[in-house]
């Protein structure tokens, strides 16, 4: 980020965390009923057929990554926006 003046980009920036936690939260929300009913699903097919669904606990480690991204940025901790404003950020963890 280019720095001209400290004191409006940082105004700025914390004006921008109001769209960004608005838009940002909205799809967060959304996606953390998706894991819900996912992490449901993939607990039944553990207690009955013994195994883990790997890609629905790679889709809830995405969105682990994502959610930490986003309050990381909400609470000032970086200036690096969450998704939708940049890509997905790399996952934080794998399945194991």
């Amino acid at each position: 980020m280019v720095k001209k003046n400290k004191k409006t980009s940082e105004r700025t920036e914390s004006l921008m965390r109001i769209v960004v936690g608005i838009v940002s939260g909205i799809i967060l929300g959304v996606w953390r009923y998706l894991i819900y009913a996912f992490s449901i699903i993939n607990f039944f097919v553990a207690l009955f057929s013994n195994k883990r669904i790997k890609e629905v606990a790679s889709l809830s480690e995405v969105w682990n990554t994502q959610t930490y991204t986003f309050l990381k940025y909400m609470t000032f901790v970086t200036n690096e926006r969450p998704f939708p404003f940049s890509s997905l950020k790399k996952n934080l963890s794998k399945f194991n």
